[in-house]
């Protein structure tokens, strides 16, 4: 598992997936917020599967 998700991706992931979570506890409160897991995990982990499937890598590496 080679990470593929990198800079403002990963912040951008992290916030969505906290923001998400959030309404299940403030907000509409419904199961749907559960699904914050998603971006919030791949954040988290540097690691994107679609990316992968896509051929898509926004981690910056060293050569």
């Amino acid at each position: 598992m080679q990470a593929n998700v990198g800079g403002m991706d990963k912040i951008a992931r992290i916030v969505v997936g906290l923001a998400l979570l959030a309404m299940t506890v403030v907000g509409p409160k419904t199961m749907w917020g559960l699904i914050g897991v998603v971006p919030l995990a791949t954040g988290l982990l540097n690691f994107c599967p679609a990316y992968t499937l896509l051929g898509i890598n926004r981690c910056k590496t060293k050569a």
